[in-house]
């Protein structure tokens, strides 16, 4: 198992969760963004830095991630293509998608961007919070001690 994350827009809380958890397993974190990011020296973390552009960070996760790899993204179109590929994906606030809620979370998505294309206002994403980063974790440690289970 590989960890992917889609860090250009990822809280550094979350960052510094995914660091502990790749020396605590032994998995490597590869943080993927078009800009460069401060790491902290591990043989667990690296990162890749993409041309800038809308989608170069998502193409990049898309073509790297394999079946039973992780991918921390919000993005839902990337969610879905690793999810084809058996990657298993998870936000920063803890949320998972499946193939089973993939198609909805989708087509949410989709709906909610035709809405802001006409000029209605949907607002953006709530605040992240103290309890959306223990949702996280506690997210990312069961799938890595089901990995680790699996090893």
């Amino acid at each position: 198992m590989k960890i992917f994350v889609d860090a250009d827009a990822i809280p550094v809380v979350i960052r510094e969760i995914l660091y502990r958890a790749a020396e605590r397993v032994k998995v490597p974190v590869i943080l993927v963004a078009n800009v460069a990011l401060k790491f902290p020296q591990s043989p667990f973390v690296s990162a890749i830095v993409v041309a800038s552009g809308p989608d170069e960070a998502d193409d990049k996760i898309a073509e790297m991630a394999e079946s039973g790899d992780l991918v921390v993204t919000a993005d839902i179109p990337l969610a879905s293509r690793v999810i084809e590929k058996g990657a298993l994906v998870i936000d920063s606030r803890g949320k998972v998608y499946s193939p089973e809620n993939i198609g909805e979370r989708l087509a949410m998505r989709n709906f909610m961007e035709d809405l802001r294309n006409s000029g209605i206002d949907t607002g953006g994403p709530s605040a992240f919070t103290p309890k959306e980063r223990q949702a996280f974790a506690n997210q990312l440690d069961r799938i890595l001690t089901k990995y680790n289970t699996a090893v």
